[in-house]
């Protein structure tokens, strides 16, 4: 078999095998099926059947893996690769992967495919862990174990200028990618606005309106909030991205297409909007989860005051809101998708009101 094996499809027994380091015959074969909701990449979880007993019993070999492929949706793929999504992530698990802090699950297999820009991930299976569904929300309890794992990514390379040496860590800082995105974001934002109208509060949809008519100074001006302390970012830090247990074990962190060496308050700000299904909550709680958070750094924060993360939590209040705005406009679109990046702006927006995020640009 020849070829990028950029689906189960394409794998074999030997090809599987030799991942573990085992001989093509200590593998009978393997099953596979979808799991996940992903929209920029499919999911598979592999079924491995092992030659009974081992050949070499002193080997731990899994039962199931993860494929994380490129997306079979032609859009979504080139969406992608045009981002360096799979790029990202495939570099992350080869890099950070086990020195990132956060819990991750672990890579077998870490490939790359720099002609086409396609990337596929062989992943331990995390189950029973399990999702909490991003449109229903999470518990308080739950969203502190999340900020629990954004603390120790953070901590992990607070402040460490090495991580401008990794130029995919570096694509969203990019003038070009800025400017891009400081022209595309206005011109999608009409229809944007008209495929969400009715759905989302006019409140909601004129502040984004006017977030659009900013967005170069947003984008490129003196007060981005985004630039400093430099941190390893997840960039995408929400439920949909993390696996539970129970309110005691530690979550795990799925999904590193958008990390990026940045600064810490835009996944603070994405997570806490996007997590909590009740505005009021979120508006209710959300300075003593920054404040919680802020302690949990401890000594590595040492000169990055409170009243300093609260205000760069406030300019991020944005996150969400773009990403749900952006995203939507460039992958498949499907009716969950629809409603995931509804419920994300709608958050997200309630959150850029409730602290006067406008007022910061």
């Amino acid at each position: 078999m020849s070829g990028f094996r950029d689906h189960p499809s394409r794998f074999d027994a030997a090809y599987l095998a030799q991942v573990f380091d085992q001989p093509s015959e200590a593998l009978s074969g393997f099953t596979f099926e979808p799991v996940g909701t992903g929209q920029v990449g499919d999911s598979y979880r592999i079924g491995l059947d092992w030659a009974s007993p081992p050949l070499d019993a002193a080997t731990a070999l899994p039962s199931s893996l993860i494929a994380k492929c490129p997306a079979g949706d032609a859009a979504s793929r080139e969406t992608a690769r045009n981002m360096h999504l799979y790029e990202i992530e495939t570099q992350f698990y080869m890099r950070f992967g086990d020195s990132c802090g956060a819990r991750a699950p672990q890579a077998y297999l870490s490939t790359y495919e720099a002609a086409s820009g396609d990337g596929v991930l062989l992943l331990e299976d995390m189950a029973p862990a399990a999702q909490i569904a991003q449109m229903d929300g999470c518990s308080l309890e739950q969203l502190g174990l999340a900020l629990n794992e954004a603390a120790l990514l953070h901590q992990s390379h607070w402040g460490d200028a090495s991580l401008h040496q990794h130029k995919w860590l570096t694509y969203s800082q990019e003038d070009e990618r800025r400017a891009f995105l400081a022209a595309l974001v206005p011109a999608i934002y009409p229809e944007w606005r008209a495929r969400y109208e009715g759905r989302l509060s006019g409140d909601i949809l004129d502040m984004g309106e006017a977030l659009v008519a900013r967005f170069d100074a947003y984008m490129l001006g003196e007060n981005r909030g985004w630039e400093e302390p430099l941190v390893l970012s997840h960039g995408d830090f929400r439920l949909d991205n993390m696996l539970f247990t129970d309110t005691k074990s530690r979550v795990v962190i799925l999904d590193w297409q958008t990390v990026s060496a940045g600064a810490p308050m835009n996944d603070i700000a994405y997570c806490l909007s996007t997590s909590l299904a009740d505005p009021a909550v979120r508006a209710r709680e959300e300075e003593a989860l920054v404040a919680r958070y802020h302690a949990q750094l401890g000594a590595k924060a040492e000169g990055y005051a409170l009243e300093q993360a609260w205000q760069d939590y406030r300019r991020a209040a944005f996150s969400g809101f773009i990403m749900a705005l952006v995203s939507a406009m460039l992958v498949e679109r499907t009716p969950r998708g629809d409603e995931m990046f509804a419920t994300m702006a709608e958050r997200s927006g309630w959150q850029a009101l409730h602290l006067d995020a406008l007022s910061l640009i």
